[in-house]
């Protein structure tokens, strides 16, 4: 698994604006049953997500709120990391 890559935290739970996917160069935000999943090996980190995220629930994965960090393990738990 690379070092840097996007996650998707609590503020999309429930919301899944979708504006994330939209501009994702690569494709690699999937949606689950209560938000959006990015993908750890195919996210780049362009950033793209993290600018267009309406509700400011993107962040590399370094730079997780504390609060949140367990979307990490969700995240990854969601596509059998």
């Amino acid at each position: 698994m690379k070092s840097s890559y996007a996650v998707i935290t609590q503020p999309c739970v429930g919301v899944k604006d979708g504006a994330c996917v939209q501009v994702c160069p690569v494709d690699c935000i999937y949606e689950g049953d209560d938000q959006f999943f990015i993908h750890p090996d195919e996210c780049i980190i362009c950033g793209a997500c993290i600018a267009a995220c309406p509700t400011g629930a993107i962040f590399a994965n370094e730079d997780v709120p504390l609060e949140w960090t367990g979307y990490i393990t969700k995240a990854k738990a969601h596509f059998g990391l």
